[in-house]
């Protein structure tokens, strides 16, 4: 496992990059496919990162709680070295409803995760609905628990969205997130 913080390529402002990616429930997504939101909260994620696991259920609970936001999960460890991220184990974490989260897609390619500039699992990245495109509001934390098996005491992505879904700015600084590197094919 290699540690690594976020660094985005996208400042806040910025349009999201498009995508069509394959969701674990067969349909194809795109950013459009959120458009009936008005806050997306995209993670850069997977099935094996001890970083991520300890945020399902966290996601799960934002996916709950609002109706106006959409919580998308992005699996860019398309690594054949790292099974345990392959899109079938995607499914069964859905299945079992370890995650359940608006959408959980596959990037097979990782072109989504460079178009972001991701780089770790979590990496998350709150959009707001503007002008009918996705600009970025947030991109941190999730919350204040730096490592797994820390009890987080702020939750920043539930603020973040709570402001977007208010139609005002994040308040809080772009804190790095921090997780196990995103497993890339060619490196």
């Amino acid at each position: 496992m290699v540690l690594r913080e976020s660094d985005s390529e996208l400042d806040r402002g910025d349009t999201a990059p498009d995508f069509e990616l394959r969701g674990v429930d067969g349909q194809t997504y795109s950013l459009e496919s959120f458009a009936d939101t008005d806050a997306l909260l995209l993670v850069f994620t997977c099935n094996h990162c001890p970083y991520a696991k300890a945020k399902f259920e966290f996601l799960n609970e934002l996916t709950e709680e609002f109706d106006d936001a959409a919580v998308v999960g992005i699996n860019p460890n398309a690594n054949p070295e790292y099974p345990d991220d392959d899109f079938e184990s995607m499914v069964d974490l859905v299945e079992a409803g370890t995650i359940d989260y608006d959408a959980y897609l596959y990037d097979e390619t990782q072109d989504v995760a460079r178009a972001y500039g991701a780089v770790c699992t979590p990496d998350p990245f709150l959009f707001a609905r503007e002008d009918d495109q996705w600009q970025l509001a947030y991109h941190g934390r999730l919350d204040d628990a730096l490592d797994p098996d820390s009890e987080p005491t702020e939750f920043y992505a539930r603020e973040a969205i709570e402001s977007v879904l208010a139609g005002e700015s994040v308040d809080h600084e772009d804190l790095p997130s921090r997780g196990c590197s995103i497993k890339w094919v060619n490196e």
